[in-house]
């Protein structure tokens, strides 16, 4: 059971393993882009490539979805980032249980949005972890944990990339254990335990009056979505990358420098924007971007 790109690694690791993936249950198609373009999911795509029989149940809460689910009988249900949660007629289903990849070091960041949210707060460090699931949002027993460090520069879509192949490796071997029964589960430290809630678009305004680092880890954490944003003269300004520098301001969210590069003074220290998209324009380095485009200095890039 998965639905996105992030799911499609451990999909194919379960197949190259010799499993007999006798099915995949991912979320319906969705429409796409401005044409709105209905679009299979990546991981139904993974698996019709694969002569894997599809079912894209709009809840997995009714009887029909749980009768399907005996009519398959499986050993144990695979769960990478499905976007539904299982009912506990279904989690007791299978005779292995359901095993849940989760993208984050747990009891840390449960919820729909840890690796986004590891990135924003600045973590130095985390990881993915293979669990039981139950009935709670991330709160089933965890089997096994692999640690990574996040890079200085890394974006939530570079981790993303690299940590779906580390849920890829990281399932495989647990269920290698758990099939031989070489594995015992551990009750999570609720004490320890964070959230990590939905990311919306509204989240990704930067506020200036934050520092420098925040400003600079929540410009990695929002990229690739929605992208990072502020306002210049009005305008949605969406910026992809920037740098800390040591420049300072007292009056903050304000152009201190423009040539050739664009320093927005914060609270402590200034932001070197480095590529960024004006409404209406393209995305564009920040360099290329002044050639066509004066902002003065003292410019103020606002919350609307």
């Amino acid at each position: 059971m998965g639905t996105p790109d992030y799911a499609v690694p451990t999909l194919k690791r379960l197949i190259a393993d010799g499993h007999d993936v006798a099915a995949v249950f991912c979320q319906p198609d969705k429409p796409v882009g401005r044409k709105q373009i209905l679009t299979p999911p990546a991981v139904k795509i993974c698996a019709s490539d694969n002569n894997i029989n599809v079912y894209q149940p709009d809840s997995v809460r009714t009887d029909e979805a749980y009768e399907l689910l005996l009519k398959i009988n499986p050993d144990v249900i695979v769960v990478v980032a499905y976007g539904k949660i299982l009912p506990e007629r279904i989690l007791n289903l299978p005779k292995y249980g359901c095993i849940n990849g989760h993208g984050s070091v747990l009891p840390k960041y449960r919820g729909a949005a840890p690796i986004q949210w590891a990135v924003i707060n600045g973590d130095k460090e985390t990881g993915v972890t293979a669990m039981y699931m139950d009935k709670g949002v991330d709160t089933g027993d965890i089997l096994q944990i692999k640690f990574t460090e996040i890079g200085r520069e890394e974006t939530s879509q570079q981790l993303f990339e690299r940590l779906s192949l580390i849920t890829a490796e990281l399932l495989s071997d647990t269920l290698k254990k758990v099939e031989k029964g070489a594995l015992t589960a551990i009750k999570q430290d609720e004490s320890n335990a964070s959230y990590a809630p939905i990311i919306k678009k509204e989240m990704a305004l930067i506020d200036f009056n934050k520092s420098a680092e925040e400003i600079y880890n929540a410009v990695r954490g929002f990229n690739s979505w929605p992208v990072a944003y502020t306002f210049l003269d009005g305008k949605r300004l969406k910026i992809f990358s920037c740098k800390v520098c040591e420049d300072t301001c007292n009056t903050v969210g304000t152009v201190i420098k423009n040539d050739g590069q664009l320093v927005v003074s914060c609270k402590d220290k200034s932001v070197s924007l480095t590529e960024i998209q004006l409404e209406g324009s393209k995305r564009m380095m920040v360099e290329d971007f002044l050639k066509g485009n004066s902002i003065p200095l003292g410019t103020s890039l606002k919350r609307v």
